[in-house]
């Protein structure tokens, strides 16, 4: 079974940055792709960036591109979201997601959750 750590949430104030990191433990294979998702109270989660663990291919939010970048070591099967620039709606519960066998980034049919971790922008 496998299961998704998360990293590196906290709070920051506008224009600063944090790094979130997400390590996938146990399962025989590798996914296929790896990302972010974000959600507020009352809204439906939103896809932040995702990445192909080959490192070929990337997917960001118009939200976010231009200030955030993603990337990954698959023999770490590890990926991070470095999140620059950030602003007050980007205030958030981030979710890791993976995605194995079938499914493919940038598609809402995540295959594996991880459980959470909040960032908040505020000055």
């Amino acid at each position: 079974q496998v299961q998704l750590v998360e990293s590196g949430g906290g709070s920051v104030q506008p224009g600063g940055h944090l790094r979130l990191s997400c390590t996938a433990s146990g399962g025989a294979i590798s996914a296929n792709c790896m990302g972010w998702f974000r959600q507020v109270p009352g809204k439906e989660r939103e896809a932040v960036a995702s990445i192909y663990m080959s490192g070929r291919q990337k997917y960001f939010a118009e939200s976010v591109k231009g200030r955030w970048t993603i990337s990954q070591d698959n023999t770490k099967k590890t990926v991070w979201l470095q999140m620059n620039i950030l602003r007050p709606e980007d205030t958030a519960m981030y979710y890791c997601a993976a995605w194995y066998g079938g499914k493919w980034c940038p598609g809402t049919d995540v295959s594996v959750w991880g459980p959470g971790t909040e960032v908040t922008v505020s000055s």
